[in-house]
């Protein structure tokens, strides 16, 4: 299984140079300009230079930036844990979370990272309990709220994941929309059941009175050939989409399983 990772908590840095010219004027006016080059940025730290790997993808180089910094940053293992998870080596990246939670033991990003990893080795319940860890540290937290509903699903206890998303979704109406890829908190998308996954999704969307994003994933789920498509019409929740004429083509409508 491939897995998909998605960030929040984006970390932007921008390089910013200095120029000038030295371009004097004289009777001659065919003399050429003075040129002077620009600066070397100045304070650019092991970190910076990382997060740039990190946006541009090349995460070998950014891993490798991350270890020339202070051997004791929480956020350096945190970030050189993300950097191994991106490259599929589970294995580095638990123990650079499990460094960054050593180092900073209420650190709730790392401690989310390191539920990710158990989630993508189907260790579900040692998922759950990393990320309740992390909520308690960080309980408003939408993009852990929304692993943690995920986690619940992949043990099929649906009704707890629907109580989840739907705190996870108020808290943050965006949090199943994000799509970033750097940071230093890691969301999973990865689940089994795809189609009965944006089944619940749609019915939580539908639950907050979204109407756009409700249709968006009936549709997904029926694409991906839910399998139960009479709770669109059943459903307490999907009342608020029941009279759309776009609800009605996409219900009416053959979809071929993609």
């Amino acid at each position: 299984m491939v897995s998909s990772l998605l960030f929040v908590t984006t970390l932007v840095f921008q390089v910013q140079g200095s120029s000038g010219t030295g371009f004097r004027p004289t009777a001659d006016v065919r003399q050429p300009s003075t040129v002077v080059p620009p600066e070397a940025p100045k304070n650019v730290t092991p970190e910076m230079r990382g997060d740039i790997f990190m946006a541009r993808k090349m995460y070998r180089e950014a891993l490798e930036t991350y270890k020339t910094g202070p051997a004791d940053s929480a956020v350096l293992a945190n970030k050189i844990g993300i950097a191994y998870h991106q490259m599929l080596d589970l294995e580095d990246a638990r123990k650079y979370y499990e460094r960054a939670v050593k180092l900073h033991p209420n650190y709730a990003e790392a401690i989310n990272n390191l539920g990710t990893v158990y989630y993508a080795r189907k260790s579900y319940r040692r998922s759950i309990t990393q990320y309740k860890k992390a909520l308690r540290i960080t309980p408003e937290s939408a993009s852990i709220l929304s692993n943690l509903g995920t986690s619940y699903f992949a043990r099929k206890n649906y009704d707890l994941a629907f109580a989840t998303y739907q705190q996870a979704l108020k808290l943050d109406p965006e949090v199943f929309e994000h799509r970033s890829t750097m940071g230093i908190l890691l969301q999973e998308r990865t689940v089994d059941e795809r189609a009965k996954f944006h089944y619940y999704l749609a019915r939580t969307y539908a639950k907050a009175g979204d109407v756009e994003h409700t249709l968006i994933y009936v549709r997904k789920a029926l694409e991906e050939g839910f399998k139960e498509p009479d709770k669109f019409k059943k459903d307490p929740e999907f009342q608020i989409v029941r009279d759309n004429p776009e609800f009605k083509l996409i219900i009416s409508a053959e979809h071929k399983v993609l």
